[in-house]
């Protein structure tokens, strides 16, 4: 019996930042996370400042659990644009899961009034109640 094997992956022109940040979220959304590093890592060398690429990578380590490495490239993302809320509140929930909850709780707060998105917010309150156990 023949073995079924899966068909291979091809990634258009990975150099190309705007193709790789399509790929790699997708690749995201999908959990395929070290196939998602890879294809944004050449086009990171080619564009290193790209908030939107770093953001991807910074979301890629959030699902790895890479928390340190995430943390400092969420850092650096909110201290270049400090209205991006997603990135305000994926540094918070970062810190939370490095049971950091007074450091999150401002992040997440800040998430939530600016996006008004209920997750943030169910975020807020959870963060609340662990800092107080």
């Amino acid at each position: 019996m023949d073995k079924l094997l899966p068909p291979v992956m091809v990634f258009p022109d990975q150099r190309d930042p705007a193709s790789a940040y399509r790929v790699a979220f997708d690749l995201l959304s999908r959990r395929e996370v070290v196939q998602a590093l890879e294809v944004l890592e050449p086009a990171l060398e080619l564009e290193p400042e790209n908030h939107g690429l770093r953001t991807l990578r910074a979301w890629a380590w959030f699902i790895r659990v890479q928390l340190d490495k995430a943390r400092v490239e969420l850092e650096a993302l909110v201290e270049a644009d400090p209205t991006d809320a997603w990135v305000r509140f994926m540094l918070g929930r970062t810190l939370e899961r490095q049971s950091k909850y007074d450091e999150a709780l401002p992040h997440l707060r800040l998430a939530a009034v600016m996006s008004g998105d209920p997750e943030h917010e169910l975020s807020v309150l959870r963060v609340e109640r662990l800092r107080g156990l």
